[in-house]
């Protein structure tokens, strides 16, 4: 910090708070635009395009890479990407060097969505970003759009207050973060790195103490096809998938049971999650079916590991099969198909934490709270593979992945600000 921070920090914590408030209209138009993307996994390339252009309108030193660009495959984190281009998924670093010898600091979001399901079952298109009674609807609003709005205006609010940084900020907009993480461990193997990172996910600014992990994976089941009438004499592949779910359902069951001895979530009810995500099979209602695909996800908790994750899945669908006549002689498929997320702890203590928590009581006249999280998040490359303190803080919405999604736009801008003061604190300002 400089000296000038040192001796004037509630004038400063008032300029930037104020600041934000001046810049809010713009930060929620820039937020609707950015909902009106349809960033699916495998689509993000014109959001990302729109937010470079962005970040150079700002004068930032922009770099887009895509996945093919770091070799991606070759580091042992790198998750199985199932049916995606490398080449086809950007990434986004836009650069504000320091004007001192302050900490640097990575601010990073990731911009991909899951799939919004019927439209018609929304209250308002899934795409429109409507604002509504003091909230924004829309895929992507809460998760995690709006915190990627919160990091770009706070900045913006930095210099819009007449500072600049004194430590080099990275602004990081990333795929991936739905489906394997790849996206922010690419700009880590890009060579992107900092004394500590903020990832503003929907935490209803709360802090993220621990996380789960999850494993993607997609079982492949074969049946033999008859005619119904003679349905004794096949076997229908979605059955034998029903009886491998009953197996995982039981098997969750189990690992939720030894979960009461974790240090971290033994307080959690069933912490574990299993969850059958997609289901196909069959080619027609009068023939058993000849085959079914599941894509699941099981969660891991801190101790474990992936790869101990994968072997208990591998087992549980080994007992299954000797459990089953016709599965015992024709076992179903295991395909990884995602995730191998590892689960992760922001241990107490940090001074990256100490500068978050003063931050958030400055702007919310409370203390900062924090959760436990039975999902996952970026932060887990930085600090489980990395040694970067990760802090996990944004603002407060309802329904990620679901119906109705939303963002509280009064929590998205305390959230903004308590976000410029964190930056200020940690890296430094000075007047320019």
């Amino acid at each position: 910090m400089t000296t000038e921070t040192l001796t004037r920090p509630d004038q400063i914590a008032g300029e930037l708070c104020a600041a934000v408030g001046r810049h809010f209209d713009d930060q929620v138009a820039f937020l609707s635009r950015m909902v009106q993307f349809r960033s699916l996994r495998g689509q993000e390339a014109p959001q990302q395009r729109w937010l470079a252009e962005q970040f150079a309108k700002r004068g930032y030193d922009v770099d887009t890479f895509s996945l093919a660009d770091v070799d991606l495959m070759s580091h042992p984190k790198a998750a199985p990407m199932d049916g995606i281009d490398l080449a086809g998924s950007r990434q986004v670093v836009a650069t504000l060097n320091g004007k001192g010898s302050g900490r640097s600091l990575i601010l990073q979001g990731h911009i991909d969505v899951v799939p919004e399901g019927p439209a018609d079952l929304w209250e308002v298109p899934p795409f429109a970003a409507t604002v509504r009674d003091g909230w924004m609807f829309g895929r992507g609003a809460q998760d995690m759009k709006a915190g990627v709005s919160a990091m770009i205006f706070a900045l913006d609010a930095i210099r819009g207050a007449g500072y600049a940084p004194n430590g080099r900020i990275h602004l990081q907009t990333v795929t991936e973060e739905e489906s394997t993480g790849n996206g922010a461990l690419s700009t880590l193997m890009r060579g992107y790195r900092a004394d500590a990172c903020l990832i503003p996910e929907p935490t209803g600014h709360t802090l993220t103490r621990a996380q789960v992990g999850a494993i993607w994976f997609r079982l492949r089941v074969r049946g033999t096809p008859v005619h119904v009438a003679y349905s004794e004499t096949g076997t229908s592949a979605i059955l034998s998938a029903m009886h491998l779910v009953r197996a995982f359902q039981d098997y969750t069951k189990a690992l939720n049971a030894r979960a009461l001895d974790n240090s971290w979530f033994r307080g959690v009810k069933n912490p574990i999650k299993f969850n059958v995500g997609i289901i196909k099979g069959g080619d027609w209602a009068s023939s058993t079916a000849a085959w079914c695909e599941l894509d699941c996800r099981l969660g891991l908790l801190p101790g474990e590991t992936p790869q101990d994750a994968m072997r208990g899945i591998e087992e549980c669908l080994a007992e299954a099969h000797k459990a089953d006549d016709f599965l015992a002689d024709n076992p179903a498929e295991l395909v990884w198909s995602g995730f191998q997320a590892d689960a992760a702890v922001c241990e107490p203590g940090s001074a990256a934490e100490a500068v978050l928590s003063a931050a958030h009581q400055s702007v919310f006249r409370a203390p900062m709270e924090e959760r436990l999280s039975t999902a996952v998040n970026d932060t887990r490359y930085y600090c489980v593979d990395y040694g970067i303190p990760a802090l996990c803080y944004g603002p407060y919405g309802i329904g990620p992945h679901a119906f109705n999604e939303r963002v509280e736009l009064e929590s998205l801008r305390k959230t903004t600000q308590s976000i410029a003061l964190f930056v200020a604190g940690w890296c430094g300002v000075t007047k320019t």
